[in-house]
């Protein structure tokens, strides 16, 4: 009997983790949860929806998801920790739930409705190696986004990852956003006179002629 042939497919991949999340649940166990299940409902799944992704499998503390494009999985992202960061601007929560992001663009192996395989291996090692509230990205990843995506990205060069053979080249997605200092405001424009006017400017002698002296910037009579 032949040998059961491996479905493959080439796929973005997003691994996610909440920071912290053993403190977080020693501080307040069942607050914790409640908190993550409806950061997971309101925020998360609406998100993934919206930018045609699918979760794989929740472990936790952490998920795993799915996209058909790199473009989709960055921006949603994005998307994701931007929502997460407005939610932390407010205060309303002493402890408030931070997660990182890593994410690769690979062949993954399909095993029901699971994933497997050095793809999906990558881009959870990518994410362990995120800052808190941060994107990280393999390199695969950032040639399939660069210029289709509104935001900057740091080479962090290449990263030796737990139990890859290879080093993996990653990129940090700089999340800050730049306001505009003082300096950089445009100047205003000063309104034009209701009437004509005239500006005089100094005249220098160039004739020669010391008799002249009297037209010149610093002969003027007024």
């Amino acid at each position: 009997m032949a040998e059961e042939r491996l479905q493959r497919r080439l796929a973005a991949i997003l691994s996610a983790d909440v920071v912290g999340y053993s403190r977080l649940m020693g501080m307040d166990e069942a607050g914790t949860l409640s908190r993550l299940n409806a950061l997971r409902r309101d925020l998360i799944d609406p998100t993934i929806a919206a930018h045609s992704g699918r979760v794989v499998k929740l472990m936790g503390d952490g998920a795993l998801m799915e996209f058909a494009s790199a473009v989709d999985a960055v921006t949603c992202a994005i998307e994701i920790q931007r929502q997460l960061r407005e939610r932390d601007a407010s205060g309303s929560e002493a402890n408030p739930i931070q997660i990182r992001i890593g994410i690769n663009v690979g062949d993954i192996i399909i095993e029901g409705g699971d994933i497997l395989g050095d793809g999906v291996n990558i881009a959870a090692r990518i994410e362990g190696i995120a800052e808190p509230g941060g994107i990280s990205i393999s390199e695969d990843a950032w040639r399939q986004v660069q210029g289709k995506v509104a935001a900057n990205f740091v080479d962090a060069g290449e990263q030796s990852l737990k139990n890859i053979a290879r080093p993996v080249r990653v990129y940090r997605l700089d999340l800050a956003q730049k306001t505009a200092s003082a300096s950089q405001a445009p100047r205003p424009t000063l309104a034009l006179p209701d009437k004509p006017s005239i500006a005089v400017l100094a005249f220098n002698n160039m004739s020669g002629d010391p008799e002249q002296e009297y037209f010149s910037d610093d002969h003027r009579p007024f």
